[in-house]
């Protein structure tokens, strides 16, 4: 775990991952070729709620070197908490330390399972929001 990430200092796995904003769900569909032909093969649909906010993860091959993307509707609620959870990193570093910690233990005991690795870090994820708005 060594890529930069928006988190200066924060160790991070071989994958980037980016949120980009979208209108809506049409908008992103409409993103899915271009960015295909680009190398944006893997794509992963999210689940389709009625009041769905992120619609894609998008990344170059299962496993790859790269990056993940994530389109989501601009200035939603989904959107906000990235935001938030970055921005609050940013500005308290020992909980930055902590989530860098979590995330090399979680990175040794997951490898390559991708999900479990996601799944594993989204209780400290879903915890800092609550300490933002504090």
């Amino acid at each position: 775990m060594s890529a930069a990430t928006a988190v200066p200092n924060l160790s991070a796995k071989n994958i980037i991952d980016i949120i980009a904003g979208v209108s809506d769900v049409g908008e992103a569909n409409d993103c899915l070729s271009p960015l295909e032909s680009i190398g944006y093969k893997d794509v992963t649909p999210q689940p389709q709620p009625d009041n769905a906010e992120w619609y894609y993860c998008l990344g170059k091959g299962h496993h790859s070197v790269g990056y993940h993307l994530h389109l989501v509707k601009f200035n939603s609620e989904h959107w906000k908490k990235h935001i938030v959870f970055r921005d609050f990193l940013r500005k308290n570093p020992q909980i930055a330390q902590a989530y860098c910690n979590l995330k090399k233990e979680l990175a040794a005991r997951f490898k390559t399972d991708r999900l479990g690795y996601t799944e594993a870090k989204s209780a400290f994820i879903e915890s800092v929001p609550a300490k933002a708005n504090r």
